[in-house]
């Protein structure tokens, strides 16, 4: 099994807290609301959503891809971090066993933040990933991010 992490550094005018909780702690029913041809649903499986949790997540009209299923590995609300693997679905492409996210989020300039954001690849065998596939996985995730601080600018007062 090969393994490729890559990082992803996300700046936002959005406080951590705020930012911590619509797009970790309130993902599930926030992002089908404002993306849903992004993601369609997300139905807990398994767990009450802190570690051990496991998620149906089924993706939009507007995706490649059919459902994922994904393991909820650490939540820290005090430290904004919050740590997940993929551990089925076609978006592992028949190619990767899983894909892990760390994420953290951590005070940045002017009350706003900086979202970090390492994914590590757990290929199968010796099969390779082109940077494109990495590169487009980056940029949904990045996409995901920006439509959820859209949100919350418009809608200050929803968190």
């Amino acid at each position: 099994m090969g393994v490729i992490t890559c990082e992803t550094n996300t700046i936002s005018s959005i406080p951590p807290a705020k930012l911590f909780k619509a797009s970790v702690l309130d993902a599930d029913i926030l992002i089908p609301k404002i993306l849903p041809q992004a993601i369609k649903n997300v139905e807990i499986l398994h767990g009450d959503g802190g570690v051990g949790t496991i998620k149906l997540i089924t993706f939009g009209d507007g995706s490649q891809f059919k459902n994922m299923k994904q393991r909820v590995d650490g939540v820290d609300k005090e430290n904004y971090t919050y740590n997940y693997t993929i551990i089925e679905g076609d978006a592992l492409m028949d190619v990767l066993e899983s894909i892990s996210y760390n994420i953290k989020i951590e005070p940045y300039e002017n009350g706003g933040s900086i979202c970090k954001n390492t994914s590590t690849y757990h290929t199968k065998g010796d099969v390779q990933i082109k940077e494109e596939d990495i590169k487009a996985g980056k940029e949904k995730a990045v996409g995901l991010f920006k439509a959820i601080e859209a949100y919350l600018l418009a809608n200050p007062d929803a968190y």
